[in-house]
């Protein structure tokens, strides 16, 4: 049988968990299922992505585009040059 778990209990659970309360402590303090506090830390984890991380992404993207580029040149570089010279 499911049991419903009001909104602000369910956001107090999490603050704990990011303050470094671990999910067991928080499952056995709030009598809920250790799968159900996972489930709530898997889809607010995948529903957020902060501003400092998603700037790093982008860094290294950049980076990795550019690397392929240098690469690619190189490559038909050495392609286009005929043996001997």
């Amino acid at each position: 049988m499911f049991k419903v778990i009001p909104v602000p209990v369910k956001r107090q659970v999490l603050e704990q968990i990011k303050n470094g309360a671990t999910v067991k402590q928080m499952a056995d303090q709030f009598q809920i299922s250790v799968k159900t506090i996972y489930g709530w830390l898997t889809k607010e984890s995948a529903s957020q992505v902060s501003l400092t991380e998603y700037s790093k992404l982008k860094r290294e993207k950049e980076d990795l585009l550019k690397i392929i580029g240098e690469i690619t040149l190189e490559l038909t570089r050495s392609k286009n040059k005929k043996p001997g010279h």
